[in-house]
């Protein structure tokens, strides 16, 4: 009985590690399948104002520059200048899966680097840091996270923010109801049509909604940041070979000057639609990243 147990132990284990080869040599084969196809693809937000947003219907920000710098180098690397570039709208809730299957190769949004998610996707080097905040309609004379006692407020499904809340929320109380919206512009619209009194979310994110509302003096940025997180250009896991080109092409924009020349067109200079000027410049953390090239999750 005993020696029966060890053999189907045995099957399972060399199963299970057969099955774990496959799934890595797929990862290690998308440039492989981007040349044989002679498409790239690349995953972009709709309202992820000013990393990744449409404009005239057309993907922007500071995200979807970095990744085009990206998808130069891989059309050098593979050496087809020609190579199509196929852009996907992706949410907060089907990024991570759009990504695992193969249907977007990087997600050029605002996506936090995390550990949970480090177990689905791999990350490249960070290019940002924010912290969940929260944007109300200054006559409201809401002025952080305590002044919410009994109200409801918005967040967006999907997102790490939502676990910030409820964490925050029920270690403080309050009794708080969290509404989510399907993505970044649904959640603000509801702040805007009252349905709640603030909208939660990293707080570049916020200023970014604010800037391009119908009337930005209407609203405040409020709160203590609850967590501060990085963002990074998200991949698929165990895929050394496409992460050596978006890690080496974001180190090269960092090492010429050019990444910072993005960041104040972007975060200090104004921007589509209403050329309106985040004013933003580059926090401590940031800074810091920018001579340690660390791709280290928040946890």
């Amino acid at each position: 009985m005993n020696r029966l147990v060890c053999t189907a132990s045995r099957v399972v284990l060399t199963l299970a590690a057969l099955c774990g080869t496959a799934l890595n040599a797929q990862a290690q084969a998308t440039l492989a399948k981007v040349a044989e196809t002679d498409t790239l693809r690349l995953g972009y937000r709709e309202s992820s104002v000013p990393f990744s947003y449409l404009d005239n219907g057309k993907p922007i920000g500071f995200s979807v520059d970095i990744c085009d710098k990206v998808a130069d180098a891989i059309k050098a690397k593979l050496k087809k200048p020609n190579l199509k570039i196929e852009r996907q709208p992706v949410t907060s809730l089907n990024r991570i899966p759009l990504v695992m299957n193969g249907t977007v190769h990087l997600e050029c949004g605002s996506t936090t680097n995390n550990t949970v998610r480090s177990e689905q996707v791999a990350f490249a080097i960070n290019y940002f840091y924010t912290g969940t905040r929260l944007v109300v309609k200054k006559s409201l004379g809401i002025k952080g996270w305590a002044d919410l006692k009994g109200k409801t407020i918005a967040s967006t499904s999907g997102t790490t923010n939502n676990t910030v809340l409820r964490k925050y929320f029920a270690a403080n109380g309050g009794d708080v109801t969290v509404l989510t919206g399907k993505d970044h512009a649904e959640s603000f619209l509801m702040a805007e049509t009252d349905r709640v009194v603030g909208f939660a979310m990293d707080d570049i994110l916020l200023f970014g909604l604010v800037a391009n509302a119908k009337n930005p003096g209407d609203w405040d940025v409020v709160g203590d940041p609850l967590q501060v997180e990085p963002y990074a250009i998200m991949l698929p896991k165990g895929d050394a070979e496409l992460k050596k080109v978006v890690d080496d092409t974001l180190t090269s924009l960092i090492k010429s000057g050019e990444f910072e020349k993005l960041y104040k067109k972007w975060f200090q200079s104004p921007i589509p639609p209403t050329k309106a000027n985040l004013n933003l410049p580059m926090s401590k953390e940031l800074q810091d990243n920018l001579k340690n090239l660390s791709d280290k999750p928040a946890v």
